[in-house]
Parts: structure tokens; C-alpha cells; sequence
């Protein structure tokens, strides 16, 4: 998907630093040509000759180069990519990104280039929350600088929480976005809800599951790059927001059903998330508190709001393909046609959840696509190739032009 495209990556000053092997060799994967610049922070955690051999380039560190200088390098190399990467972008590169200093090769890069710029933060959590990277970031984003990341995670310094940088097939496919754009879906207008929900039974305790988002968001994602306008509604996830696409965050079901009846008149609506079936009737207005002694306290539950089936109901509002998910442990094919039928939707795209399938969490999913012609049984594919081909499928069905035909 990347053929011919040119990334020149900035690896800054942090451990994450060691990620950018894996990234090259993606980037490299799909058809890119990767050119790095090492700043001398970075080039404490990796070495000059390693992306070299992975780029198969030179790999630029000096901003007094006299060979490279006498040519403006640090313009050329501004202007020659399609996209630059800042990855590990650390809270110094990003303070004098926002700064607009140019102090080093890579600063004086990023301030000379005409060209998108991708960063992939990576820090301590302290430092991702201190109040002088919220703003240095804001200020980048109100500039167009794009952002994948940070992960929640453990990091190197024993602590956890946001800071941990996106991994490189995360980071791949927020480059994808943003240099792959079509416009095989162009003027339509796309819902996807994503991860689980969590229905709450007291002020600490709540009802969910094992729902991780990476497919919900990399279908908003796919369908992001064919030109869809998207709107993406997750419950709380790990994973970083897609770039290009509408973010709605929620907790429970019923803020998820009144999210997706506010995106208004829609061309598909795809119902990823793992909503729970059921929440507390009465959910306590104060912690539950264990009595030594005394039983378990009696849960009494109620049903969600179906969203699938209420979105699906016909009127002027239904969208025009409706798209559900089966997350079933047996007997998928069967559930998952009875189901379609139960609900009014389109298509369901049904997949094994068993633990030994590790879909929940994982990174590949095995899906068996019902329509109203029948059941298309998919390969075992990574979960963005899943939505890549989702997002082509629904192109096909909304009577546009195959997306990225020559790729093929």
C-alpha cells in the first residue's frame, strides 16, 4: 500500500528508539523507501550502521555535513519525502518542535519541510501529563501535526500509563492513512463503534469484557482512507485513535446508543464494539462494602438497549448498509445467520472469540462474512487487512469504484 511512497524518520532520544527497526522493516514491507535522520540522543539507544542496513541509505546526524550542507541538506531532506516520522518523538524533540527551534539536523528539518508530519510520542507517564507537553502538543496539533499514541503501558522505568509509543504495526498504519487516501468512499458518511462497554455497579466496580478495539478502530481507519467521513464511537480501549476520523468516547451502552442516533443520516453503520448484554438495575450510589460475615450481595440485572437491531429498523434514517458483529465460541456460522435475520441488519461479520483463539486482544482475526447471498469465508488475516478488505467490500456494495485496484 506504501509502493514508492518516501519517509524520512527522525528517531529522537528515547529507549523506545529500539521499536524503529521493527518500523523500517514494515515500512520497507509494504513497498516504502525509508531515510532516517539520528539525532545524538537517539544515537545512545541505536546505532548509525543498523538503520542504515535496515534502510539500505545513508543515515544522516550531522547539521554541519560540509558534503550534505554545501547542497542545503537539511532542505532537501525536508522536501524529498512524502511524510516525515518523528519516532520516538520525546518531550524535548516535541518542546522544540513547538518552539520552532533549530538547534540540530532534525529540528531544523521539521521547520524547514513543506511536508505532513506523523509523531509517535513516547515518554514517561509524568511527563506525557505535565502541563508544558499538553500544551507543546496542542500547539503542534493546532499546526497539523498528525499523532499516533502514546499506548497506555509499562515502561522502562517501572511505571505505567500513557507514554508507551505505538507499535510499529500502529504506527504503519497511521502512515497508511494519511499518504494511501482514495476516494472510493468520498462523501460518504461512515459509523463505527468499537471496544467494550462497561456498565457500572457501583462508583468502582462495572460490568464488561475482553473487547481490546484494534478492529473496530482499524475499520474507521481503512474506511478513513478510502475518503469516508468517519464517525468512530469506542468505549475505553488501549489503543491509539485512529487518524482522520471523528473520536466520540464512551462508558456504557446507553451513552453508546446515543452517540450513534446523534451522528445523524448515515451511509453505513458498522457495530464493532462488544456492548454488554446486560448492566446492574440499580447501580449503588457508593462503593459496595464487604461485610465480614454476610453473604454476597445480590445483582440484579436488566438489558442493554439492542443498538444493532435499533439502528437497523427501517426509516428515512436507516442507513443504507448496516454492518454487525458476531463474537461467538460455537457454532459461529449458524449464530451468526440467525442473527442477521434477528436484528435487520445487512451483513454480519462473524468470528471465534474462544480463549484459544487469542481474536480478543490479538492481533489477527479469522471472519466469516454472512450477507443476504450467502456466508464468504475470509483466511486468517492481521486485523487491518480484515478491515482493509471490509472497507473495499462496503465500497463495492455502495456502488463505487474498487479501492487501490493497481496494489492488488
Amino acid at each position: 500500500m506504501l509502493n514508492g511512497k518516501r519517509v524520512l524518520l527522525i528517531v529522537a532520544g528515547g529507549i523506545a528508539a529500539f521499536k524503529c527497526h521493527d518500523l523500517i522493516r514494515k515500512l520497507r514491507g509494504q513497498g516504502a523507501h525509508v531515510r532516517c535522520v539520528l539525532t545524538d540522543a537517539g544515537a545512545r539507544f541505536v546505532t548509525p550502521l543498523s538503520l542504515q542496513a535496515l534502510s539500505e541509505d545513508k543515515v544522516y546526524t550531522d547539521m554541519f555535513s560540509l558534503t550534505d550542507e554545501s547542497e542545503m541538506g537539511h532542505i532537501q531532506l525536508s522536501r524529498d519525502a512524502d511524510l516525515l516520522v518523528v519516532a520516538p518523538a520525546t518531550a524535548n524533540i516535541l518542546a522544540r518542535m513547538a518552539a520552532g527551534m533549530a538547534d540540530d539536523l532534525a529540528a531544523t528539518v521539521l521547520l524547514a519541510t513543506d511536508k505532513p508530519v506523523l509523531a509517535a510520542p513516547a515518554m514517561n507517564v509524568r511527563m506525557w501529563s505535565h502541563a508544558a507537553t499538553v500544551a507543546n502538543v496542542e500547539t503542534l496539533k493546532k499546526r497539523g501535526i498528525t499523532f499516533v499514541g502514546p499506548n497506555d503501558g509499562a515502561m522502562a522505568c517501572n511505571e505505567y500509563g500513557p507514554g508507551r509509543m505505538s507499535e510499529p504495526a500502529e504506527i504503519v498504519t497511521a502512515i497508511e492513512a494519511l499518504l494511501t487516501t482514495s476516494s472510493a468512499l468520498k462523501g460518504k458518511r461512515a459509523l463505527v463503534t468499537s471496544g467494550p462497554t462497561r456498565e457500572a455497579i457501583d462508583p468502582v466496580r462495572y460490568i464488561s469484557n475482553h473487547s481490546s478495539g484494534k478492529q473496530g478502530h482499524a475499520i474507521a481507519s481503512a474506511l478513513a482512507r478510502l475518503g469516508a467521513d468517519v464517525t468512530l464511537v469506542s468505549g475505553p480501549v488501549n489503543v491509539a485513535d485512529p487518524v482522520g476520523v471523528k473520536l466520540v468516547k464512551i462508558e456504557s451502552a446507553d451513552q453508546m446508543l446515543e452517540a450513534c442516533l446523534a451522528a445523524g443520516k448515515l451511509d453505513v453503520a458498522i457495530f464493532a464494539a462488544a456492548v454488554a448484554d446486560w448492566k446492574s438495575a440499580k447501580p449503588a450510589d457508593a462503593k459496595i462494602k464487604k461485610k465480614p460475615g454476610a453473604p454476597p450481595p445480590a445483582l440484579e440485572l436488566t438489558p442493554n438497549p439492542d443498538i444493532l437491531a435499533t439502528v437497523s429498523k427501517p426509516g428515512a434514517q436507516r442507513p443504507t448498509l448496516v454492518v454487525g458483529f458476531a463474537a461467538e465460541t460455537e457454532n459461529l456460522v449458524a449464530n451468526a445467520i440467525d442473527k442477521r435475520t434477528r436484528k435487520g441488519c445487512d451483513w454480519i461479520v462473524a468470528n471465534d472469540v474462544s480463549p484459544a483463539t487469542g481474536t480478543f486482544g490479538g492481533e489477527r482475526n479469522t471472519v466469516h462474512l454472512v450477507t443476504a447471498d450467502g456466508v464468504e469465508e475470509w483466511p486468517t488475516l492481521a486485523k487491518d487487512e480484515v478491515a482493509a478488505r471490509l472497507a473495499d467490500r462496503i465500497a463495492q456494495q455502495l456502488g463505487r469504484p474498487r479501492a487501490v485496484k493497481a496494489a492488488e
